[in-house]
């Protein structure tokens, strides 16, 4: 990971992002609840599920809008703190891991959004959580340290190269 990189751009872009995913699911989701209460969408027999469709659709993206503000408000509310080596990585570390056979991925151990994806400078940033294996093996490591993670019967060893 480059010197310049700067976790509180990359938490800055964090939010950024989920605020835009935010507005889009808003808009999606008022648009199936409308089509889901449209008075057309109204059932004239027992095989007409049209509007009982639109009824799960809006209540599943109901959820997930909930389930992003829920992650924008833990990301907004995240207080970084420069890198302590006596503690070690904790959540809002950016952190650099490398694999065994040298490809390297910049982590972001975040409060909630795992998997989330975004882009800074050349760097590709993937939120992580303490939830994950390779996010709780990393919580308490420093830069040197080795991790290893088992997921379906498969053993990978990282390495941690860098910690802000």
């Amino acid at each position: 990971m480059p010197a310049f990189f700067d976790k509180s751009v990359v938490l800055a872009l964090i939010i950024a992002r989920l605020k835009v995913d935010l507005d889009l699911l808003q808009r999606a989701a008022q648009s199936a609840y409308e089509t889901a209460t449209h008075e057309e969408n109204i059932a004239e027999n027992k095989y007409d599920t049209l509007g009982l469709e639109a009824s799960y659709l809006a209540t599943g993206q109901a959820r997930r809008v909930e389930e992003i503000r829920q992650s924008l408000v833990q990301f907004q509310n995240l207080s970084l703190k420069a890198f302590d080596e006596h503690r070690g990585i904790q959540v809002g570390d950016l952190v650099t891991l490398e694999a065994e056979n040298g490809s390297q991925q910049q982590l972001f151990l975040g409060p909630d959004a795992a998997g989330l994806k975004i882009q800074h400078d050349d760097f590709l940033v993937t939120v992580i959580t303490t939830r994950a294996p390779l996010g709780k093996n990393l919580v308490g490591k420093a830069e040197g340290d080795e991790i290893e993670i088992t997921i379906n019967a498969a053993s990978q060893t990282f390495s941690v190269i860098n910690a802000l």
